[in-house]
């Protein structure tokens, strides 16, 4: 089963790293994108620039809204995602709590819905 692991945290906590300690954060968080790469488990991994960069977009009666980042005002910012090959929730949960970045912030663990087709 595929399950994608969304990583939140506060980018001010990112902004206010060292270039060291960032750089030890990137290289821990791609050596683990490769280790789950290896075992056959990953299918892909992504970081996400600033939510200074974002739009969010609602669609009403035909109508559509963009506005400046991200929709919901929260303390924590979505900042990258895992998606996974696993074997049950159990195992997501597993290699959720070895993303370098669950240190710092929250890993969400969703199951992929497939949707059936016609």
């Amino acid at each position: 089963m595929k399950y994608v692991l969304l990583v939140y945290g506060e980018e001010k906590d990112l902004y206010a790293m060292t270039p060291e300690r960032m750089a030890k954060l990137d290289a821990d968080s791609l050596g683990y994108d490769r280790e789950l790469d290896r075992q056959g488990k990953l299918v892909i991994a992504q970081a996400l620039q600033s939510v200074k960069t974002s739009k969010s977009l609602r669609r009403r009666n035909g109508k559509v809204l963009v506005t400046d980042g991200p929709f919901a005002e929260t303390k924590e910012q979505l900042l990258g995602f895992v998606m996974v090959e696993a074997a049950d929730l159990a195992e997501a949960l597993d290699i959720a709590a070895k993303i370098p970045l669950a240190e710092l912030g929250t890993v969400e663990i969703r199951a992929i819905y497939d949707v059936p087709e016609s």
